[in-house]
């Protein structure tokens, strides 16, 4: 288990840099800066209704586009999830949250199983929020639950703004991450039949 349950990550490659630094049981803390204004705004949103303390610094290259810059955020925050949450002894394992934000109503439900999966039920009506592509949050997910080891159901149940759809779904998925990694009293060891989830923090303690 890791007791801090925080974890510094970073990666580097010719198109982007990126460092992120994650405490599960934190405040809500948060220094967010990619160069992506909508895309920070959202970060924040998940460190605040997670309850977790959160810093990403990112530089990419956005004289393409934000893609690489999105998608390689959530492959380190993915990373350094994991390793904060360790072996996954005495967690809840399961999360989910509706969130309503004015007219629109997301509802996130996930399982830290070791298995990544993203079932995404959103359909922005606008394509762009300031320079962010709405397009490119289920690209965010997809990197964060993949490297994470988490299955990830993401639904919007009504919704008109883009900005409230994307908004709302940040903040029900921080909600249910943060109970899923809530330790419970009444867990003994790992929360599976198996006795074992396969999350990449296990086994790189385990080296």
């Amino acid at each position: 288990m890791n007791s801090r349950r925080s974890a510094r990550t970073e990666r580097t490659t010719a198109e982007t840099q990126v460092q992120v630094e994650l405490t599960l049981d934190g405040t809500g803390q948060s220094q967010i800066s990619t160069g992506i204004g909508f895309f920070d705004h959202l970060l924040k949103a998940v460190a605040k209704h997670g309850h977790f303390d959160l810093s990403v610094a990112a530089e990419g290259d956005l004289e393409v586009d934000g893609h690489h810059t999105i998608e390689d955020v959530g492959i380190v925050m993915g990373k350094a999830f994991t390793r904060a949450v360790g072996d996954g002894k005495g967690i809840n394992r399961f999360g989910t949250a509706w969130v309503p934000m004015d007219e629109a109503l997301v509802h996130a439900a996930l399982d830290i199983s070791g298995r990544p999966y993203l079932a995404y039920g959103l359909c922005c009506p606008q394509a762009r929020i300031g320079c962010f592509d709405a397009v490119l949050f289920e690209e965010f997910l997809r990197s964060f639950t993949s490297h994470a080891g988490i299955t990830l159901h993401v639904r919007q149940l009504a919704g008109e703004n883009s900005h409230h759809i994307l908004e709302a779904a940040a903040k029900a998925t921080a909600r249910a991450l943060s109970e899923a990694v809530t330790y419970n009293s009444r867990i003994e060891g790992v929360l599976s039949t198996k006795e074992w989830l396969e999350l990449e923090g296990r086994s790189e303690e385990s080296q």
